[in-house]
């Protein structure tokens, strides 16, 4: 069917932006159990949760934080969508304030991305996964301005750990990562979990030959 132009330009002005449109899609979406969606870099991306040694991995780390943090005020989460803007994204783990309610959550559906202190994902395999948390994820975590990125990563070579800083939002680039081989200890720099070390304890030893 072949639109005249006045029915063509009539609503078009009211037309809501792309990351409307998203935002107002992932809000209807009923994914099956074992699934999750986010919104990254003008997709929505929907990914099966880890396998097992990702879980481990991930429990590991949240249970070194939260000896870490019992007397700052600070706790880490997961399973908590971080907002920003009309972008989601659901980090393996996150650390913000101890009461997360001290976080704006405006639509009641996660928290802003402004509170969280420091995101970590721990890398699933396949090319487009790890695309996502060590390219497009990396860009996105640093335009919301979260200050530290954690990546924990099986599958690169023996495994490796990077952490990265000093996020510049107008770029999308973290200025600073320290990127070390499982079997080296890798400190954050940045509070609260300042001083915080991942290691084997958390990581499992290097995965040789």
């Amino acid at each position: 069917m072949t639109a005249m132009a006045g029915e063509a330009d009539l609503d078009l002005g009211d037309r809501p932006g792309l990351e409307e449109v998203l935002w107002q899609a992932w809000k209807t979406l009923e994914l099956p159990d074992g699934y999750r969606a986010e919104i990254v870099e003008g997709f929505i991306e929907v990914s099966p949760t880890g396998r097992r040694n990702h879980a481990r991995i991930a429990n590991r780390l949240r249970d070194a934080l939260v000896l870490f943090l019992v007397d700052s005020g600070s706790a880490a989460y997961q399973d908590t969508n971080v907002l920003h803007g009309r972008k989601v994204f659901i980090p393996d783990l996150i650390v913000g304030p101890k009461d997360i309610d001290d976080i704006p959550d405006p639509d009641g559906l996660g928290v802003e991305a402004g509170g969280v202190t420091l995101v970590a994902e721990v890398v699933s395999p396949g090319h487009d996964a790890r695309k996502r948390d060590l390219i497009r994820k990396r860009r996105a975590y640093a335009r919301a301005g979260i200050p530290v990125y954690v990546i924990i990563d099986d599958l690169d070579g023996d495994g490796h750990v990077t952490v990265l800083t000093d996020p510049h939002p107008d770029r999308a680039t973290y200025e600073a990562e320290i990127r070390v081989p499982y079997g080296t200890e890798v400190t954050v720099p940045e509070d609260p979990a300042k001083g915080f070390v991942i290691g084997v304890a958390i990581t499992g030893e290097p995965r040789r030959g």
